[in-house]
């Protein structure tokens, strides 16, 4: 079986979550129920960028591999090939992580 390939249209990105991590600073476990959702991710795809009033092409600044800070609640949760992926606008990025 093939694997899908995405393309985002417009200025969208898609993010693959970063998992969090397992334990507290002091050793504690943290079962997933209680987790929250990481808010960080690394881009695996980019679109061509969105369009100014004229039509000109604005080129998006983030590149596929970069690690990401988004919001909480930023994006669309789709499952691509048994993997979860976020499809979000760039502006719904807060920044890159170096």
């Amino acid at each position: 079986m093939s694997k899908t390939t995405f393309r985002p249209l417009h200025d969208r990105v898609v993010v693959k979550r970063i998992d969090a991590e397992e334990k507290t600073k002091g050793g504690i476990i943290i079962p997933d129920s209680a987790k929250e959702k990481p808010s960080q991710g690394q881009v695996v795809a980019v679109g061509p960028g969105g369009r100014d009033e004229t039509g000109k092409l604005i080129p998006i600044d983030l590149k596929v591999g970069n690690k990401v800070l988004f919001g909480k609640w930023s994006g669309t949760e789709v499952k691509l090939d048994g993997e979860e992926l976020l499809i979000m606008k760039e502006s719904d990025i807060m920044g890159v992580l170096t």
